[in-house]
């Protein structure tokens, strides 16, 4: 196949060579540097956005001024989706963590797609589902666990959602900063760093420069999901 972006993106796994590079040349590109705000909670929704490059963090704030963040996502994964299919605000803010490249498609092109291709329609259900099983775990640990076991919960998450998976090993890289780990998990800065020492001290993990390793990544999960 001729370079086509879409050819690794998951959302357009299941279509045709001829079809994914009709929808290629939809897409227009944009780039945005790390930390810089992508997209803000009640714009109006005209975009899907697709990471070609780096990760985002979704996120709210909440009604004391504090950021809640719901997800942190990476390469492959795409964003928007909501506000172009209802055609109504976007409900969170997106932010740029590293330098990010994103592939734009435009809503009517979308709808369009989805309408005419229904592997598109059928994965989009499929990634919502998990979307929501994905909150729902997240504000059960909220308002069920301690202190130790949001922080695992965290951990969990963002090694299945950006996690480079390998022989049962686990590798986190470029682990977000403590801040954002407590804005995940609802706790301090102070008991993320606590946490994960205790982990560590645990051999479930270890940090390797700015990333964080799991041995065994099954092992942790049996017992902390």
């Amino acid at each position: 196949m001729e370079d086509c972006r879409l050819e690794n993106i998951p959302l357009f796994a299941d279509l045709d060579e001829e079809t994914l590079l009709e929808l290629d040349q939809l897409l227009t590109v944009k780039k945005y540097k790390k930390n810089n705000l992508i997209i803000f909670e009640d714009d109006r929704g005209l975009n899907l956005f697709i990471i070609s490059e780096g990760r985002v963090k979704i996120s709210q704030i909440s009604e004391e001024g504090g950021e809640v963040i719901l997800a942190i996502l990476g390469e492959g994964e795409f964003f928007g989706e909501l506000s172009v299919v209802d055609g109504l605000s976007r409900s969170a803010t997106v932010t740029a963590l590293d330098q990010v490249e994103l592939l734009v498609m435009k809503r009517d092109d979308f709808i369009d797609a989805l309408q005419k291709h229904a592997p598109i329609s059928y994965f989009l259900l499929k990634e919502l589902a998990q979307r929501i099983r994905k909150s729902d775990a997240q504000i059960n640990s909220l308002s069920l666990r301690n202190a130790k076991g949001r922080v695992a919960t965290t951990l969990i998450r963002l090694a299945e959602d950006i996690g480079r998976f390998k022989d049962g090993k686990v590798t986190i890289p470029a682990l977000p900063l403590q801040r954002d780990l407590a804005n995940i998990a609802g706790t301090s800065r102070e008991t993320i760093s606590r946490v994960i020492a205790a982990f560590e001290k645990e051999d479930h993990c270890y940090k390797k420069d700015d990333a964080l390793v799991f041995e065994n990544f099954d092992s942790f999960k049996r017992k902390y999901d």
